[in-house]
């Protein structure tokens, strides 16, 4: 989400049509490949994070900064996580994932709460940052 975050301070304005969204993101700040930048904008649709208006697609910079924070706290706790365990934050990920398969469709923060309390550690200090 953070090349969405991008591409509106290099355009200077939230509204795009989707080529040129891509291509800034793409050709522009060379921050994805095509096919990651499409993937982008459909998730970012998906997630109410940009809005579709007739041609237009206008990126809603109070969903995508909400989206920003979230991610920031899924961050911190995998930090945690890998650090109590000693193990790389790819080990933490890889791990999590097997784990997560357990609870379906469950907000991968809520997940990784329940990751660190299922290996041993104290995860106290997340339990006020969790949208439950």
């Amino acid at each position: 989400m953070e090349a969405l975050r991008h591409a509106i301070i290099y355009k200077g304005s939230n509204e795009f049509s989707k080529p040129e969204l891509i291509g800034i993101i793409v050709l522009k700040l060379g921050l994805m490949d095509y096919s990651e930048a499409k993937n982008l904008i459909e998730e970012a649709i998906k997630r109410g994070i940009i809005e579709q208006k007739g041609e237009k697609l206008v990126i809603r910079e109070d969903a995508l900064k909400e989206q920003e924070e979230s991610e920031d706290v899924f961050g911190e706790m995998i930090d945690y996580i890998a650090k109590n365990l000693g193990w790389s934050h790819l080990e933490v990920l890889e791990d999590l994932e097997k784990f997560s398969e357990r609870y379906g469709n469950l907000d991968k923060k809520i997940v990784a709460y329940l990751y660190g309390l299922d290996k041993g550690i104290d995860m106290s200090k997340f339990k006020n940052k969790l949208e439950v």
